[in-house]
Parts: C-alpha cells; sequence; structure tokens
C-alpha cells in the first residue's frame, strides 16, 4: 500500500507561497514595516541633513550642494534619490500609521474598509513623493 506524505498543518512549501496573493491591505502593511526600517537604517542621513541645514550659513552651503554636485563619491542624483525614498518612507510610514489608529480606534475592521483605506493610503503615499519628487528634482 502506498504510503501518502501528508503535510503538517500550519507549513507551506515555497512553491505554494509564491502563488499566494496578498491582499492589498497586507501588501500596505508590509511596505509600513519596510518603510519604518527603512527610516531607521538612514536615521544617520537624516541627522547629518538636518545638522548641515541648521548649523551656520557655511555648513547649509555644503547642505545645499551635496543636492547638486554630489557628496564626496556619490553624485548629487544619488543623494536625490536617497531624500526621495526618504520622502516616500515619511509619507507611506505617516499615511499608514494613521490608518491603523483609525481601524484601531474605530473597530473598522471588515474586508470593504482594509481595502478602501489601503488603496487611499498607496495612492496619497505615490501622489505626494511624486509631487514632492518633482520639486526636488527642480520641475516646477
Amino acid at each position: 500500500m502506498p504510503e501518502m506524505t501528508k503535510q503538517r498543518p500550519g507549513t507551506m512549501r515555497l512553491v505554494d507561497a509564491l502563488q499566494y496573493r496578498l491582499p492589498l491591505a497586507g501588501v500596505v502593511s508590509i511596505l509600513h514595516r519596510i518603510s519604518g526600517a527603512l527610516m531607521f537604517v538612514l536615521l544617520p542621513f537624516i541627522i547629518w541633513m538636518f545638522d548641515k541645514s541648521v548649523t551656520s550659513e557655511a555648513s547649509y552651503e555644503q547642505f545645499s550642494s551635496a543636492f547638486g554636485i554630489g557628496l564626496g563619491v556619490l553624485p548629487g542624483w544619488f543623494i536625490k534619490l536617497v531624500v526621495l525614498a526618504l520622502i516616500w518612507a515619511y509619507l507611506h510610514h505617516f499615511i499608514a500609521g494613521v490608518r491603523h489608529l483609525w481601524m484601531d480606534m474605530t473597530h473598522s475592521v471588515t474586508k470593504e474598509f482594509g481595502r478602501s483605506s489601503a488603496v487611499v493610503t498607496l495612492a496619497a503615499s505615490v501622489l505626494l513623493t511624486l509631487l514632492l519628487g518633482a520639486k526636488l528634482f527642480g520641475l516646477y
């Protein structure tokens, strides 16, 4: 008699995990964690930017020139991309955090609200990032 191998409950094969389609609310939740981690990792850069922007006029000029000519071996466009990533991380983390707080305060945990609030969170964070990115790159 052939022996059937049963998978233990709670385990998932890698092939099955790659085929799973995460709901939009789950994507927003994962991006919330990623944006928080990104801000934490880039915290020394944030502190450097703040220090250079408020210490003196000369340090502010150094801070401003980093966006134009670069910083050491890093070109200016790369510094702008890092700042754009920080802008997205902050905006997404803030908006998703407000979303989570709203759901906790109002007990709005339906599938419909989860999906619609996830769409608003993604749309608002991407739209605001594009607007601020256009300003950062000098498009207006």
